[in-house]
């Protein structure tokens, strides 16, 4: 009988498609932190009210408000985020807060495709039809 234990490891691995330019991805490999439910909720929401007072403060701005402010704002989120999820990557530069702000300068997708990529991992795999 196989043995099955109930506490997942504490990480797991996937191959995270990283947007470049010209439309070409490179696969790159990621060890993720695993979150159970009630915690990956609580990251989550903690996101999306931190995103919902960032687009308040930027709309008080108005027309003030520059697209070097904007890029800022959704870069820094994106680096939060990818600091949060990953405990490490497959690129040679160490993963460290600079490197990380460096791919999503260099890649506008790059925070959105580790995100996503880290929630699909989370989907139930479906049996045929």
């Amino acid at each position: 009988m196989a043995s099955f234990k109930i506490a997942p490891n504490p990480t797991f691995n996937v191959d995270v498609e990283i947007p470049r330019v010209n439309g070409e991805t490179m696969k790159v490999l990621f060890e993720f932190k695993y979150r159970g439910r009630k915690e990956l909720s609580e990251l989550f929401s903690g996101w999306q009210k931190g995103a919902k007072a960032e687009q308040a403060m930027l709309e008080a701005k108005g027309d003030a408000v520059t697209l070097a402010e904007i890029t800022e704002s959704q870069m820094a989120r994106q680096v939060e985020q990818v600091q949060a999820l990953v405990a490490s990557w497959g690129f040679d530069d160490e993963l460290n807060e600079e490197n990380i702000r460096a791919l999503v300068d260099t890649s506008s997708g790059a925070g959105n495709a580790i995100v996503d990529a880290y929630q699909a991992a989370f989907v139930p795999a479906r049996k045929g039809n």
